[in-house]
């Protein structure tokens, strides 16, 4: 099955779940398991959360748009701000790495994403924002899996 999405929303922290739901919702007819929604869910957040917090400070009034192609068992997807932009990606990807300690962030979001997708790539320019950029493939839908 083909099927592809765009979702753009205002960068406001309320608005992950509503990325977040709305992507579990599309990847729905993959039948995935608990395990690859969870992890889906989880890289969704991260990377939109970061594009909300870093890309735009929570500016309320920036769009954060995210586009989902879901091609067989493979889903590609984009979440991008027109924000900040990361000075040194290299850098920004590293365990621990934040630019927002006082809020307590834990700089674990990248680390995170890459885990748990089958590929991760982050494409930013400084004063111009940022393309994250992920694959997941997930467990094709066999009769034994629907009897789970």
């Amino acid at each position: 099955m083909r099927n592809e999405m765009t979702l753009s929303f205002v960068a406001i922290e309320e608005n992950e779940a509503l990325a977040r739901m709305a992507l579990t919702c599309f990847i729905t007819p993959l039948d995935p398991t608990l395990e690859e929604i969870s992890e889906f869910k989880t890289i969704v957040s991260e990377a939109v959360t970061n594009a909300i917090i870093h890309g735009y400070n929570c500016d309320g009034q920036s769009l954060v748009t995210i586009h989902a192609e879901m091609d067989g068992s493979k889903v590609s997807m984009t979440v991008e701000d027109q924000g900040e932009g990361i000075f040194d990606v290299e850098q920004a990807m590293e365990p621990m790495f934040t630019t927002k300690p006082l809020m307590e962030r834990s700089g674990m979001g990248f680390t995170i994403m890459e885990s748990f997708s089958d590929n991760l790539s982050v494409d930013s320019t400084p004063g111009n924002g940022t393309i994250v950029r992920f694959e997941k493939m997930f467990s094709p839908v066999t009769e034994a899996s629907r009897m789970r």
